[in-house]
């Protein structure tokens, strides 16, 4: 069975599917690994690494997909590329699903097995392959060494013989991966951190990181079966603004980390709020990608509102692009381990299987999802 790394085609994305260990376990269990000529470049990998662990390396993309079974990607396919794969192939990547009808239609119509990475079930035997936790951490901790770098002071209390500084105040809204890691790291850096969820049921875990969390009462929340958080009525996004309002006029750096799974990203730092923010304060948006949590917000831009900075940095987990490389190659090899026959040497896609009934979009010529099933109106 043939594997193929093509090279990420957008410039921003620094990340590799697959690193040269993550390969290498790949080649041992009996599979072809071939990689893209300079794919690993920008994570920090020579075409020599992935050579020196028995991996093949190809200058032709398109040959490179035609003859591909399997073909491994951080980043969704073109159009284009879609039309380059053969018939029966299976292709694992983030795709989007919820919002790219026209890629998941062509996917089917080609054919193409696709597996979703941000559709693998958040369960327990899930974990290992679960892509879209392995990269929030990492973004988590990438939004606070930008608010650091941003802030016009140090985040720890120091004292020294000149006097007392004392820890910048850090706010972390959304207490979910990506919170709870940025919430550790602004505490490892010395800050003073409070941090709001809408699920009040992960207060324990901000307090055992060492940070208070701010109690809003906003009537019944209350989170999905996959662990995200409900979406709020209009009059609870409103309760929850008042009540964040007084939050952020005395932080120094407001992290932002709230996104609803496959639907915009709910607004919830207002103008008025970002008005009510020290000159000099940082916010970060980690949701800018989605439509963004906070008025003003720009993807790939820093914005100042009257002394405030307002960071929406894409693709958070590219900053840190060799960790961020290594954990998304763990997480495909975990998938590709959990369902390749070493005997048979086939790829076996019991498609009873629970976490590929979460994962496969697309199979035999068909959209298969139920999730997507259901938006479409389609399915029982």
């Amino acid at each position: 069975m043939q594997i193929a790394v093509p090279s990420e085609s957008l410039p921003s994305e620094r990340r590799v599917a697959l690193i040269p260990d993550a390969a290498k376990k790949l080649v041992r269990a009996g599979l072809d690994v071939h990689i893209e000529s300079g794919a690993g470049l920008r994570s920090g990998y020579a075409d020599a690494d992935y050579e020196a662990v028995g991996a093949l390396i190809h200058n032709d993309q398109t040959a490179l997909l035609a003859s591909a079974d399997l073909v491994l990607r951080v980043r969704k396919p073109s159009l284009e590329d879609v039309a380059k794969l053969k018939s029966g192939a299976i292709h694992v990547s983030y795709l989007d699903p919820y919002n790219e009808a026209g890629l998941v239609d062509a996917l089917a119509a080609a054919n193409i097995t696709a597996i979703s990475m941000e559709m693998i079930p958040r369960t327990t035997r899930a974990q290992k392959m679960d892509a879209l936790s392995s990269q929030a951490n990492l973004a988590g901790y990438v939004m606070v060494i930008l608010a650091a770098q941003q802030l016009d002071r140090i985040l720890p209390m120091m004292m020294t013989p000149a006097g007392t500084l004392s820890p910048a105040r850090v706010f972390v809204i959304g207490a979910g991966v990506a919170g709870l890691q940025a919430i550790a790291t602004a505490k490892r850096l010395g800050a003073r951190v409070e941090a709001f969820d809408t699920r009040a049921v992960v207060a324990e875990q901000v307090q055992s990181l060492g940070a208070k969390f701010v109690e809003i009462d906003l009537g019944e929340t209350g989170q999905t079966k996959d662990g995200y958080a409900n979406a709020l009525t209009p009059e609870q996004l409103e309760l929850q603004r008042l009540g964040m309002k007084d939050v952020i006029s005395q932080a120094d750096i407001v992290i932002t980390t709230a996104q609803l799974f496959g639907r915009p990203a709910p607004r919830i730092v207002t103008a008025d709020m970002v008005a009510a923010m020290k000159p000099g304060g940082v916010i970060v948006d980690m949701a800018v990608d989605s439509g963004g949590n906070v008025e003003g917000s720009e993807p790939d831009q820093t914005v100042d509102v009257n002394g405030v900075s307002i960071i929406g940095m894409a693709n958070l987990p590219a900053q840190v692009c060799k960790d961020a490389s290594q954990m998304y190659s763990s997480n495909l090899v975990n998938l590709v381990s959990e369902y390749w026959d070493s005997e048979a040497k086939h790829f076996n896609l019991d498609m009873e299987d629970d976490i590929l009934q979460g994962c496969v979009i697309t199979h035999g010529g068909a959209l298969v999802n139920a999730a997507i099933q259901s938006i479409r109106g389609q399915g029982a």
